[in-house]
């Protein structure tokens, strides 16, 4: 079976990484095509899972906007599967990469697979774009592949047949512990060391990052000043913030945080720096959506700067709390997590709802019988 896997962002790699591996290892010859909507960091993490791209469509550009961007997906997806002539197209939850290419999938006639498939804010505009790209692929997608039992309900309530599809959990675990256990048998790099180098061993590390477009602007404005107050009311701590290279996020950070003796603000990290930092730190404060299914697996609270998630059932378990962009909130929850032991472990010790490491064998195992439409 010839299988095509299409990624563009870090996130998407990380978790699609672990779904080539598996691939490679039942004899699949699997075909990578990156979009690479996040160039940069999408690169970091294909040398690090050694994964090279069979197809490069390097359709980054400054100051890209989502229309030229969908079109060029779309336009230049053709050849590739002109070319290649797929069984079954690989895309990945939310981005603008995974709904371009499972639409240029299906003018080709191409079956779809949707990997993390299912999750719902049911709030077309948070996250925006992505809560309506992710809803578009159910509905371009032969097979899902759901993180959870909600997922898999979110899909069935949409008339989707449950005989297409199967709860894996997430890939990002898998990708997770394949990560972890390199970096316990001794993997380093310069920005392991570089960051290990800034931090204090004898004060908590609380591990920051933000970028959400919903939040720039007076969002950010209040982020910033939560965070500012944790750092003046609790000098024992210290808040590493790998900023996000946007503008619109730099900015705002940059004005409030710069400056501040227990703020390190720092270049976003590669994925097995950030991988180390999060290990090392005593938990999370994030507005980012994988994060909620990481850290838990590590053991680390988190603290999630939005009003809606897609991911609710770590909210359930107890170990994700919603704080939104209000910086009382952030600074109060922070400082239940800092003072209150007991408060800690009860979120640290939660069962990670999201995996246990196994999603691509699931996966493989599914689709080891089936029929493509």
């Amino acid at each position: 079976m010839r299988h095509l896997l299409v990624f563009g962002t870090r996130p998407e790699a990380i978790k699609m990484a672990p779904v080539v591996k598996m691939l490679q290892e039942k004899g699949q010859d699997p075909k990578v095509c990156i979009t690479a909507q996040h160039r940069e960091m999408l690169d970091q993490v294909l040398d690090f899972f050694q994964i090279n791209p069979d197809y490069d469509l390097n359709l980054m550009k400054p100051g890209q906007n989502l229309h030229d961007l969908t079109a060029r997906i779309i336009t230049e997806m053709k050849p590739v599967l002109d070319d290649f002539q797929p069984d079954l197209t690989w895309v990945h939850g939310d981005t603008t990469t995974s709904m371009a290419a499972a639409l240029a999938a299906f003018y080709n006639e191409c079956s779809v697979a949707h990997v993390e498939a299912g999750l719902r804010t049911f709030n077309i505009k948070e996250p925006f774009p992505e809560e309506l790209n992710r809803n578009l692929t159910s509905k371009l997608a032969d097979f899902h592949f759901t993180p959870t039992k909600q997922a898999a309900e979110n899909l069935m309530a949409e008339n989707i047949p449950a005989n297409n599809m199967v709860k894996t959990g997430n890939t990002v675990i898998d990708a997770l512990f394949y990560s972890t256990e390199k970096i316990h048998q001794g993997y380093r790099d310069n920005e392991i060391e570089e960051v290990e180098k800034q931090i204090d061993p004898d004060k908590k590390l609380i591990l920051v990052t933000a970028h959400r477009r919903e939040n720039h602007g007076e969002g950010f404005e209040r982020i910033c000043r939560g965070l500012k107050t944790i750092a003046k009311r609790n000098p024992d701590v210290q808040l590493v913030y790998p900023v996000h290279l946007n503008p619109n996020v730099q900015k705002p950070v940059y004005k409030h945080l710069n400056g501040i003796d227990n703020i390190k603000l720092i270049s976003p990290l590669n994925y097995p720096a950030f991988v180390n930092l999060m290990e090392r730190c005593h938990f999370v404060i994030t507005d980012s959506g994988g994060i909620q299914e990481e850290a838990p697996g590590l053991g680390k609270p988190v603290l999630v700067m939005r009003d809606v998630t897609e991911r609710p059932e770590a909210v359930e378990a107890g170990t994700v709390k919603l704080v939104g962009a209000d910086a009382e909130k952030i600074c109060t929850e922070a400082e239940k997590l800092i003072c209150d032991e007991k408060h800690y472990q009860k979120m640290s010790k939660t069962h990670n709802p999201y995996g246990d490491g196994k999603a691509c064998e699931r996966i493989f195992e599914f689709l080891k019988n089936r029929k493509l439409n």
